[in-house]
């Protein structure tokens, strides 16, 4: 009887040791998985705040003395980290998204818009910016052209479907959309003396999500992919200079 407790004791001390080892490997597993996820992670905001910084002072050619100025006022001030990197290649344009749209964000980079779908998210995702600095070159961009949005998990290849101009109390323009989409907004004219009265805005979908539309009625329908009507004003922000 003795030997029998013995040994179903041996048997349940070894049924012990194996639960815990298994317990011990499953947590070293676990916490070496949390540890390459969070380096990777930190890894891919590291490339994304170095993407932000790259070449230091922007190409400032087409922008405005005062733009320039508060530029640097700004750089040597912290801020938030930037969520993104929008590029547009065609106008030699790499700027910071960063969130929010007050006037030091906006000085500092692109702003992103409340209440618009994230960077890379499905969604119209709002982009803010001065047309007498990072956004000037507007101006110059078409149809076709391509602009990428860099994130922490990809890089999103939007092309340009259309631009127009509206006025600034419409916000029609920021409405959902079913698939991904870029809403780019400025002030218009781009040289105009004091407070520019209508907004530019610069409507792109993911590259490859070009489908046929078919022709919006003089009476409003709405378009089925991106969501606009024939007739469509902007913007949120008003301040938006």
């Amino acid at each position: 009887m003795g030997g029998l407790r013995r040994r179903l004791l041996h048997v349940a001390e070894g049924t012990s040791w194996a639960v815990g080892l298994v317990g011990l490997v499953w947590w070293g597993v676990v916490q070496i998985g949390m540890t390459t996820a969070t380096r990777h992670e930190l890894a891919r905001f590291s490339a994304i705040q170095a993407a932000s910084a790259q070449g230091g002072t922007p190409d400032q050619s087409l922008w405005s003395a005062k733009r320039i100025s508060e530029w640097r006022k700004a750089v040597s001030t912290p801020g938030p980290a930037p969520i993104a990197v929008l590029r547009i290649a065609k106008i030699r344009l790499e700027v910071p998204v960063l969130p929010g749209t007050d006037d030091l964000t906006l000085e500092r980079g692109v702003g992103h818009i409340e209440d618009t779908a994230r960077p890379g998210a499905v969604g119209n995702s709002g982009l803010a910016g001065h047309r007498d600095s990072f956004f000037r070159g507007l101006k110059d961009i078409a149809p076709g052209d391509t602009i990428e949005v860099t994130t922490l998990t990809e890089t999103i290849v939007y092309r340009i479907e259309r631009t127009w101009v509206v006025m600034p109390e419409d916000v029609s323009v920021l409405d959902p959309t079913p698939t991904r989409a870029l809403t780019l907004v400025t002030c218009y004219p781009f040289y105009f003396a004091g407070s520019a009265p209508q907004r530019f805005i610069v409507r792109a979908v993911e590259a490859g999500d070009e489908r046929v539309i078919p022709p919006l009625s003089s009476e409003g329908s709405v378009c089925p992919r991106c969501g606009m009507r024939p007739i469509v004003a902007l913007v949120r922000p008003s301040h938006i200079p």
